[in-house]
């Protein structure tokens, strides 16, 4: 008899933690590390200087919740930006610039929307996202789910900039255990070049014009014509 293979809570935080440092190592153009340990926690909570969270729901429910120091905000804010050709004198230079919150909540939810991607291909399951929220404060706000969850389980997991700014990662949702009864090949990413490209591919090569008929003309007639 074949080991049932078993993916639980913190490997689904796992998924989440590799969104994260993908999504924002591609949009900076620079290195973002994670912990490997994994700090098991009572609360979430939005903290100084920048947070963000976003509630998922679906296969199953939860909240993702990201806290930015001023610094690691701006790093991010900024490698971001000039990666996207804008020029520096450009820039906020203010953690609580509306520009600054616009670039983290839009990079919130990419990170979300890799994670709930990531999330179906793996585990054959579909969960869907709400908006996220993000909040330039200065003081510790408690978040959390508006559900009843039977076991709540929270983790927060510490990242690192490329100038070794730190921010953190907290995640809270039911303790669960998704159990793989048979193999199956995860659903192959879908590339919408790729789609146009072979859709132009497959189309019929277009005829070309059929070439005028030539015509005999008679070179003393034209001359007794004139022409």
């Amino acid at each position: 008899m074949r080991k049932t293979e078993i993916v639980t809570t913190d490997d689904i935080l796992l998924v989440l933690c590799k969104s994260v440092t993908g999504v924002l190592a591609s949009a900076t153009a620079s290195d973002i590390n994670y912990s490997a340990m994994v700090q098991k926690i009572n609360k979430t909570c939005l903290k100084p200087d920048i947070g963000c969270f976003v509630l998922f729901d679906g296969g199953f429910s939860g909240l993702v919740l990201i806290n930015f120091s001023a610094a690691a905000a701006l790093e991010i804010y900024h490698n971001y930006m000039v990666n996207m050709g804008i020029p520096k004198e450009e820039l906020a230079t203010m953690h609580t610039s509306d520009d600054v919150g616009n670039v983290m909540g839009e990079l919130m939810n990419q990170i979300v929307g890799d994670f709930t991607g990531a999330i179906g291909k793996e585990l054959h399951t579909s969960i869907t996202q709400n908006q996220p929220k993000m909040l330039t404060i200065n003081k510790q706000v408690v978040v959390s789910i508006d559900t009843n969850l039977d076991r709540p389980q929270a983790r927060r997991v510490t990242f690192t900039t490329e100038k070794h700014n730190i921010f953190y990662l907290e995640l809270a949702m039911d303790k669960t255990e998704f159990i793989k009864l048979h193999d199956f090949d995860p659903k192959a990413d879908v590339d919408p070049d790729q789609i146009i490209s072979d859709a132009q591919n497959n189309q019929p090569a277009s005829k070309k014009p059929a070439p005028a008929p030539t015509v005999d003309i008679d070179q003393d007639l034209l001359d007794e014509l004139g022409i």
